[in-house]
């Protein structure tokens, strides 16, 4: 089943650094890699590496002198956003139709006694 969900933006934002350096970048407007590595776990060459981010789309950069600013692209969130929305809306209807099929078989089973 197709629920247009886009793997690789999915697989980007998996990872807990990944989230929280989008996070930093909403908060802020941008960063650095320098500003960024002072408030992650990881190294500021690290962040320079974040190509997963880059290639789904979600963070830019421009260069800024020496270094480069990095921030978020609102409309590729604003994509996953709606993706999980629908996504969220096929599993609630999933979980509707367990409940009902529970809840017959619960009153199949009352009806026996």
């Amino acid at each position: 089943m197709n629920t247009g969900v886009d793997d690789g933006l999915w697989s980007a934002i998996g990872d807990p650094t990944r989230r929280r350096m989008i996070d930093l970048l909403l908060a802020e407007g941008q960063g650095t890699a320098t500003t960024l590595s002072a408030r992650l776990p990881v190294t500021r060459q690290a962040v320079t590496k974040q190509a997963v981010l880059d290639r789904a789309g979600l963070v830019r950069s421009t260069a800024a002198g020496r270094e480069r600013r990095y921030h978020v692209d609102e409309a590729q969130l604003a994509r996953a956003v709606a993706q999980l929305q629908s996504v969220g809306a096929l599993w609630d209807a999933r979980l509707q139709r367990v409940k009902n099929i529970a809840e017959a078989i619960q009153r199949a089973k009352n009806e026996k006694k």
